[in-house]
């Protein structure tokens, strides 16, 4: 009888043993998933959502990555059946316009005070915060141009000469970013007449357009063809890596945006959703940005990047990102009459 008892003792330590585990361990274990929708380089993907990790285990993040303009057009295509949590790392001009829709949950992060200004949204309080910006400019190949007998173009204008007819590659702004950038800055800078007889020019000397912002750059790069239509980073990691290419700032000025952060509305993760977005603004997460970007939100933070064009930031125009948000449907549907004919295709 005794055994038995000692044995019963036993038995119940083990069992209430184990149950204190259980409830010891069960908060760890537990984690909240995010899906988060994106157009940051996928190479750089897995490092932030690792650095974030860092400092919150317990929140994983589900990657929905592809290029401005497909994450656009998936978010205003669910706008009455939500799949996003959060989007970190698109255009701010895509995020205005979502915003105009009603489709982003208002928030103020912790921090956002020491941002600098243009970074942030102008509502009370904030639908989006910026994290970084990026520029356009011409990725032109060296040896290509030797090789073509071609000069170095210094303006947009001069990329309508006819000796560059077939040697120019740049994005389709339906699905980039930098794409459409570069449009909608063209049409600041030249007005709506210049801006489109400008592109009606240089679409004679177009080898074709890709569906990647960066991609142009890359092909210059690489050699695959003397002139891409970029953004300036890309270009400088690529002569970083050895690649024969200048960074060409157009005299006229060059189009930026900014990449950005917002809450989709209804999300039914939204603490662990504020959490991401307090985290996206931090000193931490500019330095981050810094690896790839030479303007970051957070005053103070960037460091020089290496060949990165020292008159870039005094040749970027006074975007009005208003004009493009509000004038984006539009743009892109005429920019697609005028020049699709010459997209590579999608896949």
């Amino acid at each position: 009888m005794l055994l038995k008892k000692s044995g019963s003792r036993l038995l119940a330590l083990a069992a209430a043993t184990a149950m204190a585990a259980i409830a010891a361990t069960g908060p760890a274990r537990a984690e909240t998933e995010l899906v988060v929708y994106t157009a940051v380089e996928a190479e750089d993907l897995q490092k932030y959502a690792a650095r974030f990790n860092e400092d919150h285990p317990d929140i994983t993040i589900k990657w929905v990555r592809d290029s401005t303009g497909i994450v656009t057009a998936k978010l205003l295509a669910e706008k009455n059946n939500p799949q996003a949590d959060v989007v970190w790392g698109l255009a701010a001009t895509s995020l205005l316009l979502l915003k105009s829709e009603g489709m982003l949950e208002p928030y103020a992060p912790k921090g956002v005070d020491k941002l600098d200004p243009k970074f942030v949204d102008n509502s009370n309080p904030p639908t989006w915060v910026g994290m970084d910006a990026w520029v356009a400019s011409v990725c032109f190949n060296t040896v290509e141009a030797a090789k073509n007998n071609l000069p170095a173009p210094k303006s947009w204008a001069d990329l309508t000469k006819p000796i560059y007819e077939g040697h120019v590659i740049m994005p389709n702004p339906n699905s980039s970013g930098t794409g459409f950038l570069d449009v909608s800055s063209w049409l600041q800078m030249m007005g709506e007449d210049g801006g489109w007889a400008f592109m009606d020019a240089l679409h004679k000397n177009i080898a074709r357009y890709t569906h990647s912002g960066s991609k142009p750059c890359k092909m210059a790069a690489s050699g695959e063809t003397t002139i891409g239509i970029s953004f300036a980073f890309r270009g400088a990691k690529s002569k970083a890596e050895g690649a024969p290419i200048e960074i060409i700032v157009p005299e006229e000025g060059v189009g930026w945006d900014m990449e950005a952060t917002a809450i989709i509305a209804g999300t039914a993760k939204l603490d662990a959703a504020k959490t991401l977005v307090d985290w996206s603004i931090s000193r931490k997460a500019n330095e981050m940005y810094n690896d790839g970007y030479a303007v970051v939100a957070m005053p103070g933070v960037a460091k020089p990047v290496e060949h990165f064009p020292p008159n870039l930031l005094e040749k970027m125009i006074q975007n009005d990102f208003e004009f493009a948000a509000n004038n984006r449907k539009r743009i892109l549907e005429e920019w697609q009459k005028r020049y699709d004919s010459k997209s590579e295709p999608k896949g």
